[in-house]
C-alpha cells in the first residue's frame, strides 16, 4: 500500500515529531546522531514547551524550533529554517546567547551556567565556503585555533540542499535522519533500513498522514500554503530588486552617453527618462544612437514616454 508522509519542515510536523513528550526517544536518537556522531551520549532529555495538539498553530513565522534539556544539564535548541530571510544568521546567535544568559536565576553564580548547543537545519545553502552539509562552530583562538577554556556554546548547521545522498547511499544514522527530514514527502513506504531503527520507524509513522486527524491535516495544509506564499513573496522581491538594479544601470548608461553627445541635459528630460519602464529604457538604449540633438531626444520621449 502506498503511504503519504508529511514534511517535517512544517512547524506542525516538526514539533509533532521532535517535540512530543511521549516520544522522547525520537529526539534522543536524532540529537545523538547529529551532535555526537551516533554515540549514545544522551540517555534522557526533557522537551521544554512540548508539542500540544490542542494549541492553535501560529503562521507568522517560518522558523521552527524545539528546545530540549539534556540529562547532563546542557540545552539544545533544535531549529528548522525553511526560508532564507534577512538577518537569519543574527537570529541564530541571538537565540543561542539569550538562552545561555537566561539560565541564571536571581542571586545564582556563574557556576550554574550549563552549555547551550544550537542545532539549525536550513532548507537553503548558508555557507559558500564549503560543500559539507554539516558544519560546527565554537569559540576558538583565531591563529592557533585552540578552544576557549570553557566551551559553553556551539553552533551546528545542517544545510539540506547540500545533502545529495540517495536512499541506497545512506550509511550512518546521521545520514538517515537528514534524509528523513529532507525527503519524507517523496517516500511511498517506510524504507526497510528505517523500519529496522525503532526511533526512525516511529518518526515515519508519526509522519504518516493517514494517522492524522482531520483537524491536524487542515493545520498542515494551512502551513504549507503559508510557506508557499512566503516563498512567492521572496521570489517576487528578488525579481523586483533585480529589475530595479537593471533599470538604474540602464539609466546611468543613457545619462553618460547623452552628456558625452549633447552636453548638459535639461532637468525635465532627466526626470522623464527616470520615469521610463525597463522596456521603454531598452528601446531608448537602441534608438539613442540615431539622435542628433536634445530636441530629437525630447521628441522621442513625447511619443514613447
Amino acid at each position: 500500500m502506498t503511504l503519504r508522509f508529511i514534511s517535517p519542515k512544517t512547524d506542525f510536523a516538526f514539533k509533532k515529531i521532535f517535540g512530543s513528550k511521549d516520544s522522547k526517544d525520537i529526539p534522543i536518537s536524532f540529537l545523538n546522531a547529529l551532535i555526537y556522531e551516533a554515540n549514545p551520549v544522551i540517555q534522557d532529555l526533557e522537551i521544554i514547551d512540548p508539542y500540544n495538539p490542542r494549541e492553535v498553530v501560529d503562521l507568522k513565522d517560518s522558523y521552527l524550533d524545539v528546545k530540549a534539556l539534556l540529562d547532563n544539564g546542557s540545552t539544545v535548541l533544535i531549529g528548522m529554517q525553511v526560508l532564507n530571510v534577512a538577518f537569519f544568521e543574527k537570529r541564530v546567535i541571538y537565540n543561542l546567547t539569550k538562552t545561555y544568559g537566561n539560565q541564571l536565576k536571581y542571586g545564582e553564580g556563574y557556576s550554574y551556567l550549563k552549555p547551550v548547543i544550537s542545532l539549525t537545519i536550513t532548507d537553503f545553502p548558508m555557507f559558500d565556503q564549503t560543500q559539507r552539509y554539516l558544519t560546527r562552530f565554537s569559540l576558538k583562538e583565531n591563529q592557533e585555533l585552540f578552544d576557549y577554556p570553557d566551551p559553553e556554546i556551539e553552533l551546528i548547521f545542517v544545510e539540506l540542499p547540500k545533502f545529495m545522498k540517495t536512499l541506497d547511499e545512506l550509511e550512518s544514522l546521521t545520514d538517515k535522519w537528514i534524509y528523513f527530514i529532507k525527503e519524507a514527502p517523496s517516500l511511498e513506504v517506510i524504507p526497510p533500513t528505517f523500519s529496522q531503527l525503532p526511533e526512525l520507524d516511529k518518526a515515519m509513522n508519526i509522519a504518516n498522514q493517514a494517522n492524522l486527524s482531520p483537524e491536524e491535516v487542515e493545520k498542515l495544509r494551512k502551513q504549507e500554503m503559508f510557506l508557499e506564499d512566503q516563498r512567492g513573496s521572496i521570489v517576487k522581491a528578488k525579481q523586483e530588486a533585480l529589475q530595479e538594479g537593471r533599470q538604474q544601470e540602464q539609466i546611468r548608461w543613457i545619462f553618460r552617453f547623452m552628456e558625452r553627445q549633447f552636453g548638459l541635459i535639461p532637468p525635465e528630460i532627466n526626470q522623464r527618462i527616470q520615469n521610463l519602464s525597463v522596456d521603454q529604457l531598452e528601446h531608448l538604449s537602441n534608438d539613442i544612437f540615431d539622435f542628433n540633438n536634445v530636441e530629437e531626444l525630447s521628441s522621442w520621449l513625447q511619443k514613447n514616454g
